[in-house]
């Protein structure tokens, strides 16, 4: 039943917190199907990075073969950790994702922290720096006055929540018909630098970009596994997939096995067509590759490609960005306008608002433009790759505490897949430390205010599992 405002009137679980002067909840339907699944998953990954960072990667790989190790390593390695989070999402499924699992195992402040650090930082900031890129390229094809890129990227994200704050099954569609246009552009890319570019001169092929002793790797794996990041966000749809259980871990291992390919093909042609070196200096390695192979058409072709890539990406962001806001705001009685889902609308619309409206302040700010992509790439990564780290340990604690669960997807070769997730995510997180430098301290910083903010934000007192 739902009321006249749109919310549902009755939720599927109430707390003893939430009595009737509280607003209802709402819950969500599964209506969503694989197709959606396949587009979220490979439309968020396949964003504007790999147009960029594979110069970053390039810079300190000491040759050839370390840089198209490291797309494939990273490549297996997401897929490792896709199918840690598959059990989750089939033995938990939730519109929460991340923060739902952290709020399971470790209780509902450390998950607080991470829902915070998400909305304040990583999500909103990411929604504004896509935005950004978008109109920047734009810019370049239509400029409409000296503040194009900002207004450009505002429009984007007024665009993308407007679409997804109508409805899940509008932002879905968009999403679907977006990653099949941005996959053909990618697609379009590599053939062009394998069939129309020159190759480049033996002698710059063979030029080492990278540091001394082999290259940094761990460096280098930063940016790799950064450019494959998103991979988790499928967990988000979890409790709107229909028959979700069976088919999320099947359909995110697929959506990553097309990325990894994409992602090799993509570096292969970019190293064809300017060498390891060339890579490493080059400012927009893609842009580059095209120039080379269609000459001045290549650079409105990239633009356009870079900025539908863009467009995907932030539209993905904000259809998960937007759940664990909600799944944060659930839990603690002072945020409760945001945790209300729409029922006619089956989307959590306030909580779309409200992420909008952050991003379009950081837009407004100009804090994120295109030349900041590199810096947001280093101090959102050790965020990023300690809560990832919880939420493989999760597993670890979540099968000891509730070993009589109904699991109907169980991570294979159990406990070495989830130790190597783990690892890796440590790993990971002491290289992004050891690089960010002072940017890592930005992070630190965010989650240091999360945690005065939880001082003042008191949760239920029963927490809402499902």
């Amino acid at each position: 039943m739902t009321s006249a405002t749109g919310y549902a009137a009755d939720p599927i679980r109430r707390t003893p917190a939430q009595g009737s002067g509280d607003a209802p909840a709402g819950a969500p339907r599964k209506i969503l199907s694989d197709r959606h699944v396949l587009a979220l998953t490979i439309g968020i990954v396949v964003g504007a990075g790999i147009f960029r960072t594979p110069a970053l990667v390039a810079e300190f790989s000491s040759s050839e073969a370390m840089l198209i190790g490291a797309w494939i390593a990273g490549g297996l390695l997401s897929i490792l950790g896709a199918l840690c989070y598959a059990e989750l999402a089939a033995s938990y499924p939730h519109f929460g994702g991340d923060y739902h699992f952290l709020q399971r195992a470790y209780g509902v402040r450390t998950a607080f922290l991470y829902g915070w650090a998400r909305f304040s930082v990583i999500q909103t900031g990411s929604l504004a720096l896509l935005a950004y890129v978008f109109g920047d390229y734009v810019a370049m094809v239509a400029p409409i006055g000296p503040y194009s890129s900002a207004i450009y990227a505002a429009l984007v994200v007024i665009a993308v929540s407007g679409a997804n704050w109508v409805g899940v099954k509008v932002g879905a569609q968009a999403q679907t018909l977006l990653t099949i246009a941005e996959v053909l552009g990618l697609v379009a890319v590599i053939a062009a630098a394998f069939l129309l570019a020159p190759a480049a001169p033996v002698e710059t092929t063979t030029a080492v970009a990278g540091g001394e002793g082999g290259g940094a790797l761990g460096l280098v794996m930063v940016f790799v596994l950064l450019t494959y990041g998103g991979w988790n966000e499928a967990v988000y749809l979890s409790a709107e997939v229909k028959d979700a259980p069976r088919r999320l871990g099947r359909l995110m291992v697929i959506g990553l096995g097309i990325v990894t390919v994409l992602y090799v093909l993509a570096n292969l042609a970019f190293l064809r067509v300017l060498g390891l070196a060339g890579m490493a200096s080059a400012e927009a390695v893609a842009a580059e590759a095209m120039q080379r192979a269609l000459g001045g058409t290549g650079a409105v072709f990239i633009s356009v490609i870079v900025a539908l890539a863009a467009l995907t990406s932030a539209n993905a962001t904000v259809i998960t960005g937007a759940r664990s806001l909600c799944a944060l705001a659930r839990a603690f009685p002072a945020l409760r306008w945001a945790g209300r889902w729409r029922t006619d609308r089956d989307t959590p619309g306030n909580a779309i608002l409200a992420q909008g409206a952050v991003a379009l302040l950081l837009v407004f700010a100009g804090v994120f433009a295109l030349d900041g992509f590199r810096l947001a790439l280093e101090y959102t990564a050790p965020v990023f790759w300690v809560f990832l780290f919880l939420v493989g340990l999760a597993l670890f604690v979540l099968r000891w505490r509730e070993p009589q669960r109904a699991r109907p997807f169980r991570v294979p070769l159990y406990p070495l897949v989830p130790a190597i997730f783990c690892a890796t995510s440590l790993y990971l997180l002491y290289s992004s430390l050891v690089y960010a430098g002072t940017g890592a301290w930005v992070g630190v910083a965010v989650l240091a205010l999360g945690g005065i903010l939880l001082v003042f934000l008191k949760p239920h007192e029963t927490e809402e599992m499902d």
